[in-house]
């Protein structure tokens, strides 16, 4: 897809100069993430052991009893590779207690208590290691709304957020994440034999195509109709943006006063960072 390739050196040095500054704005020194050995995380991890050095991040594996092996085998090459710091600390005993009253069938619901389980462990790991969590999810995820929220997408930075899947693959092909991640089906790992694509029901090549469209171009659904889009397939994305606009914003706040959280009172400079 030659409309959404990206200059890798140039993505590179914003992402990472992007960790650096963000993290040293906040009065930090350190990042962790969580590790699921995906394409997403890897990246990530790798852009903040260039930025912060080896040291300065931690990456966390947080596995539960049916988590894939190859996923925490990928995870490992990768911290192998960043030389970063890592931390293993199984979810299961945390999420167990909810998930027996949880009906097997609604895997939806269990997937959300691991993914908030998740987020936990990372926010008091980020505690306790005086350390921001740094977010995994891309662009043509947040657009969709695939994530959890107050789970994965939890963080206090994300420097993926502005990069489509394919985006992603490209800089992380760049940056040298191992082969053996780059080529396997995307997962979130939520229940056994799960993938992105098939839950979505359209694979990510065809989102990215679309979501360029529609954001990044500002189509109508018109123009995406007579450039060969499926009409049921544009109208489910769409669909999917809009109905999951709540998940990339903050909590709408009622206004009362003269300047108010999200509408008035948006700017860095009001504290002078």
């Amino acid at each position: 897809m030659k409309e959404l390739s990206i200059n890798t050196d140039l993505a590179r040095k914003i992402l990472t100069g992007f960790i650096r500054d963000e993290i040293r704005r906040a009065g930090f020194n350190r990042a962790l993430l969580g590790l699921s050995g995906g394409v997403d995380s890897a990246l990530s991890c790798y852009l903040a052991a260039e930025a912060l050095g080896p040291h300065n991040v931690l990456a966390v594996r947080m596995p539960y009893t049916s988590s894939n092996q190859s996923s925490f085998d990928d995870a490992q090459r990768v911290i192998d590779a960043a030389g970063v710091q890592s931390i293993t600390y199984p979810i299961t005993q945390i999420v167990q207690p909810l998930l027996d009253v949880i009906p097997l069938e609604e895997n939806v619901r269990r997937g959300n208590v691991m993914a908030r389980a998740r987020m936990l462990v990372l926010y008091d790991f980020s505690a306790a290691s005086k350390s921001l969590v740094l977010g995994t999810s891309n662009k043509t995820e947040i657009l969709l709304g695939y994530s959890t929220q107050w789970g994965d997408s939890a963080a206090a930075l994300n420097p993926l957020g502005d990069l489509y899947k394919c985006q992603v693959r490209q800089l992380a092909a760049a940056v040298g994440v191992p082969d053996s991640i780059l080529r396997k089906a995307p997962s979130a790992d939520l229940w056994p034999g799960q993938t992105d694509e098939s839950e979505l029901g359209f694979n990510y090549d065809d989102a990215d195509r679309l979501l360029f469209r529609l954001v990044d171009k500002r189509f109508s659904l018109e123009d995406c109709f007579a450039e060969g889009f499926d009409e049921k397939f544009v109208n489910k994305v769409m669909a999917r943006i809009q109905k999951n606009h709540y998940k990339r914003i903050m909590p709408p706040i009622a206004k009362l006063s003269n300047r108010t959280f999200g509408y008035d009172f948006l700017y860095l400079r009001d504290w002078g960072t």
